[in-house]
């Protein structure tokens, strides 16, 4: 039967980011269409099957049918969909522009053909590169300096969405997202903070590179809700705009996350490797999402540590080092 809710594609939504977004549009009362090529499996998503206005459709969003059948009565997407992360990019670089750039452009435009409302996408902090200020924060104004594929493919939709004629019926929003860590029904351990209290929290020794150098984090719950606080807020506010998604206070270097780690784990062994150099290296400013739609996080890392720190301690993984907690 057909629902009456607002429907919501999300593209990715097997994801360690989509996965979460999923439930969190379901808990806010939308419909959602899940559309995802299974590349890392579905089960992030068994426990959704037999939801009443959960769908899923397992599809390449670089396929033209696909991608038109998932946009059609859909008031809006959130797309996620795409080769996630610098060494994947790396490693499959041909995948990654088709999928991350030639298949993002033909979901737009399916969408916009379809009639859909609304387009969040999933862009990155990644963007920015490394601050030209050593001292100062970036904000959605800074110059961007992609320097890596990953960072190239989602600076170029990002462009492409922003330059969509005004009298678009799809508005376009994009969502520059911090460093993501926490608990999600996909877990991945490729991922900084994940990592490390992985390694600590296992009584392994922590090998980190570059300490001193900086990013924005923020919780992978956090992220899906800024999602959904996009979708919800009147078009005029979001609409043809770029937002940074985190937390000012939020900003780390990697010893800094050593150190939240071992006030949790005192008994941690942590060696650190100097590097001098590293092509990415900076502070991310909030203000603007907050300010405007008045978004807040509600976990900060500590949190996201604890949460990852009992789960390893306590078993709940028969092998926390599988492949599958990875996207490489």
């Amino acid at each position: 039967m057909k629902s009456s809710k607002q429907t919501i594609l999300v593209t990715g939504a097997a994801g360690y980011i989509g996965s979460v977004i999923a439930r969190r549009l379901l808990e806010a009362g939308f419909a959602v269409r899940a559309l995802d090529i299974l590349r890392f499996g579905g089960e992030s998503l068994l426990d959704l099957w037999g939801h009443s206005e959960f769908s899923f459709m397992k599809g390449d969003v670089r396929d033209a049918a696909t991608v038109a059948q998932a946009a059609a009565g859909c008031y809006g997407v959130a797309h996620l969909a795409a080769i996630v992360g610098d060494p994947a990019c790396r490693k499959e670089p041909d995948l990654a522009r088709s999928t991350n750039l030639g298949g993002s452009k033909l979901l737009y435009e399916a969408a916009n053909k379809a009639g859909c409302q609304r387009f969040v996408f999933a862009s990155t902090c990644s963007n920015y590169g490394k601050m030209p200020d050593p001292e100062s924060f970036v904000t959605e104004e800074s110059g961007l300096s992609p320097l890596s594929i990953y960072a190239e493919t989602k600076v170029a939709f990002e462009k492409f969405l922003l330059g969509q004629p005004r009298t678009t019926p799809c508005i376009p929003t994009c969502l520059r997202f911090s460093t993501v860590y926490g608990l999600s029904p996909r877990l991945r351990f490729d991922l900084t903070v994940n990592e490390f209290t992985r390694e600590v929290a296992l009584k392994k020794k922590l090998v980190i590179f570059g300490e001193q150098f900086w990013r924005p984090y923020c919780h992978v719950v956090d992220l899906a809700r800024s999602v959904v606080a996009v979708l919800q807020a009147e078009t005029a506010a979001v609409g043809f705009d770029v937002f940074n998604v985190g937390d000012t206070t939020e900003n780390y270097t990697k010893q800094m996350i050593v150190d939240e780690i071992l006030r949790q784990i005192p008994s941690g062994v942590v060696e650190k490797v100097s590097r001098q150099e590293d092509p990415r290296d900076y502070r991310v400013n909030f203000d603007k999402i907050r300010n405007r739609i008045g978004f807040k996080i509600t976990k900060r890392l500590p949190d996201g540590i604890r949460e990852m720190r009992e789960i390893l301690e306590n078993g709940m993984l028969l092998n926390p080092y599988d492949p599958r907690y990875s996207n490489i």
